[in-house]
């Protein structure tokens, strides 16, 4: 299975979620934002990163976990991902997860400021305390998540 965690930016709540689901980050407690920080890609994208999937590792299934920033196309674009999928006949390998309705005002002013503006001093924080608020929302999204992969593979076996 491939997952694909996508975003606004591709920088805070899809890198989270995919750092939840690769074990990259503590299920039992929120994170520090040293911890966040410490995730490959968080706030840490540009211009040149939107519309990119960029690798984040590979679970202990063997599904093999992205990310992405898709800017305001929305559950648009897990659209595009499937259909393009089903096309190339792989529709049953793809999972796309929208982890926007999960995103707070913290996370969205912070990721403005830090990423958009270049105000990191200011943005980081910000995105740090929205991303600790949404965390354990992020974590049923990636249990979700693997549920689904189990059932999906369980149907294909």
């Amino acid at each position: 299975m491939n997952i694909i965690y996508h975003c606004f930016g591709g920088s805070h709540s899809s890198v989270t979620a995919a750092a939840l689901h690769l074990g990259l980050l503590p299920r039992d407690r929120r994170p520090t934002l040293e911890e966040l920080m410490a995730i490959p890609y968080f706030d840490n994208t540009d211009n040149s990163n939107f519309g990119s999937i960029r690798f984040m590792g590979v679970d202990e299934y063997e599904n093999v976990v992205y990310i992405l920033g898709k800017k305001s196309l929305g559950n648009r674009y897990s659209n595009v991902l499937h259909g393009t999928a089903e096309i190339l006949g792989v529709g049953d390998q793809i999972l796309a997860v929208n982890t926007m309705p999960n995103v707070n005002w913290f996370m969205k002013i912070g990721g403005f400021i830090s990423r958009r503006i270049g105000i990191v001093i200011l943005g980081r924080p910000l995105v740090g305390i929205g991303t600790q608020q949404a965390y354990f929302a992020l974590a049923s999204l990636v249990d979700a998540t693997r549920l689904q992969c189990m059932d999906r593979r369980q149907v294909r076996a």
